[in-house]
């Protein structure tokens, strides 16, 4: 999915705008009109400023508030309190899965024809699998004869799992996918590779019941625009995330100042799952 927003920031650059890569914004900063007027950035072990008329953020709200000065202690109580699952993927190539393809979908290999299943096993830790030859056959160098599979894991920053050598994370998942009989043994791994993503999955617990009240005083910010994911504190899928972004871009062509377009897409509830008592 990345290689999409490296075309993007290609084609921004192409047209003239500057991206700054590898820094991390650590302060923003408002004036007495409660307007933003800039930011601080690191980047190579040096503190930047720089000034600004618009602040677009889709970083950690929590990140957001927390940065910046000002804030009354109640909208900066609850930024602080809200919660994230963290994630950690495993890579495993292997020549095939155990799976058998019972559908009416025709695939490479005749392997399953699914882009990722939830697992619903509780002998393991696994909350999700990708197979990554169904998104893209590009993604695989020999399609007729690997599968590459993408083992997820719903963690915390700092757990056992967030604290595993890679190769303690790739001992541990391979051996998970005998367990499940993905694989027949261990030695059926011919390649590994582990990632870890922080704040990957906005949480709904906490002080996320007050959210409204954070996005009220945030609405108070004219030139700040939340948007995506952890932008909002909302488990969006990308389109939905592409989306906040796009009404964010009308809003300041158009000079409109009520950013309720922005927060509210993808509210409606039938489109979400609900626990019934």
């Amino acid at each position: 999915p990345g290689e999409l927003w490296d075309v993007t920031a290609a084609e921004v650059e192409k047209l003239g705008g500057t991206i700054i890569k590898g820094a991390k914004v650590t302060r923003l900063h408002k004036n007495d009109q409660n307007v933003l007027t800039g930011i601080t950035y690191e980047k190579d072990g040096a503190e930047h400023a720089m000034d600004g008329d618009l602040v677009i953020s889709s970083m950690p709200v929590k990140d957001l508030v927390e940065g910046m000065n000002d804030v009354p202690e109640k909208p900066m109580a609850i930024a602080k309190g809200l919660p994230y699952r963290d994630y950690m993927t495993l890579g495993v190539l292997v020549p095939r899965l155990n799976l058998k393809n019972k559908t009416r979908f025709r695939t490479v290999g005749n392997i399953v024809p699914d882009c990722w299943v939830y697992v619903q096993d509780r002998r393991v830790k696994m909350g999700r699998f990708q197979i990554y030859n169904n998104w893209s056959p590009y993604m695989v160098k020999d399609l007729d004869h690997t599968v590459w599979i993408g083992l997820e894991y719903f963690v915390n920053e700092g757990d056992e799992f967030w604290n595993m050598s890679e190769e303690e994370f790739s001992a541990f998942g391979v051996k998970e996918m005998v367990k499940l009989g993905l694989i027949d043994k261990v030695e059926d791994a011919i390649d590994t590779h582990m990632e870890r993503v922080k704040k990957a999955y906005p949480a709904y617990f906490d002080t996320y019941d007050e959210m409204d009240q954070l996005i009220d005083y945030l609405n108070t910010i004219p030139n700040l625009y939340c948007v995506g994911r952890n932008g909002q504190h909302r488990y969006n899928n990308i389109d939905h995330s592409m989306v906040t972004s796009f009404e964010a871009v009308k809003n300041i062509l158009s000079g409109r100042t009520d950013k309720s377009n922005i927060w509210n897409v993808n509210t409606e509830k039938e489109y979400h799952e609900e626990k019934k008592a």
